[in-house]
């Protein structure tokens, strides 16, 4: 069995995928991009928040209620690979890369 530092270290150690991602509801094909450098976290962190009904943005939880959870779909956009490079801020590298997204894609229906 592992100690606690041995768990707390492998956890550090952990790469998780981090990039730009949307949410889509297929009922009327709005959507909602956003980034995270832990997508599946802030998937979830996404969907608690529907969940509870207290969603930042209040479109899009209108939507949540009015379709059902079955009518939404997570699509990652793009991901960004680990750089070995020190001290890169990879929270701004994930915005900008959002914003050519949006640019790119002349995204207009979203929340």
């Amino acid at each position: 069995m592992k100690t606690k530092k041995e768990l707390k270290k492998e956890y550090k150690e952990m790469k998780f995928p981090m990039g730009v991602f949307q949410i889509k509801n297929i009922c009327n094909d709005k959507i909602l991009i956003d980034h995270s450098i832990d997508m599946e976290s802030k998937w979830n962190r996404h969907i608690m928040e529907l969940k509870f009904g207290n969603h930042r943005n209040k479109d899009f939880q209108n939507d949540w209620n009015k379709y059902g959870e079955e009518n939404f779909v997570f699509e990652v956009l793009s991901e960004l690979k680990e750089s070995n490079k020190k001290n890169i801020n990879h929270d701004k590298e994930l915005k900008t890369l959002q914003n050519l997204i949006i640019d790119e894609f002349n995204i207009e229906n979203s929340y």
